[in-house]
């Protein structure tokens, strides 16, 4: 049987969508860094010392989901924890709340404050090349966003999803996803995400949207020394 995209997210995204992103070498595909930190391999235990050290300078680290490489003298891996991917099969309820607009180039650094307040750690300063971000605002400030980053064939992964301190309780995380959701459905894509384990609220809120959970993915840090 074949694997589903959905187990390689990163690769296949890298192999397809954001093939004119990707920096490859061999069957190895990642991101640029300033783009996002994910690099991929086309199956668990690919062996590729060329590649990877090709695409990871001394003292770079990049995030693996799913199939790891092999690992060469020099390089580290580090399990994080097992991420949680949740997959919506089904069109969202849509709340009211502030109007939902496109965040373009003329809204980047509105986009980047945020981010650098409450989602820093995964988010790169040219993210917003792997595709469509919204948000809302209120009195003159970007309350929230969320977004999209991988994308295999057939599938979009909804992500960068926060929302400002001050602005929390609000409906704000819940109207955006779903409007997002609804909107790759309609356009014949299937929205997915993922969470870690102990974002307990985050994973909370999802199953209560109605997304569903399709697996859990090994998640790792590797490291070139």
């Amino acid at each position: 049987m074949a694997p589903h995209p959905l187990d390689n997210p990163a690769f296949d995204s890298l192999a397809n969508r954001h093939r004119g992103l990707a920096l490859a070498h061999g069957e190895v595909l990642r991101y640029p860094a300033d783009i996002a930190p994910f690099l991929g391999v086309p199956r668990d235990g690919h062996a590729d010392a060329a590649a990877l050290e090709a695409l990871l300078p001394p003292g770079d680290t990049a995030l693996v989901i799913g199939p790891h490489p092999a690992l060469p003298p020099g390089f580290v891996l580090e399990p994080q924890f097992t991420l949680v991917q949740m997959h919506c099969p089904e069109p969202l309820a849509e709340t009211p709340g502030p109007e939902i607009v496109e965040l373009g180039e003329d809204r980047r650094a509105d986009l980047l404050e945020l981010i650098a307040l409450v989602y820093p750690h995964y988010f790169r300063p040219r993210a917003m090349a792997m595709g469509r971000y919204f948000g809302m605002y209120e009195n003159g400030r970007l309350a929230a966003i969320a977004g999209e980053r991988m994308g295999p064939p057939g599938f979009r992964e909804v992500s960068a999803i926060c929302t400002h301190p001050e602005h929390l309780g609000r409906g704000h995380a819940r109207r955006l996803t779903a409007f997002l959701c609804n909107d790759l459905l309609a356009g014949g894509l299937q929205p997915f995400l993922h969470v870690s384990p102990s974002n307990t609220r985050a994973l909370g809120l999802y199953e209560s949207m109605g997304f569903r959970h399709r697996a859990g993915l090994a998640f790792s840090a590797l490291r070139r020394g």
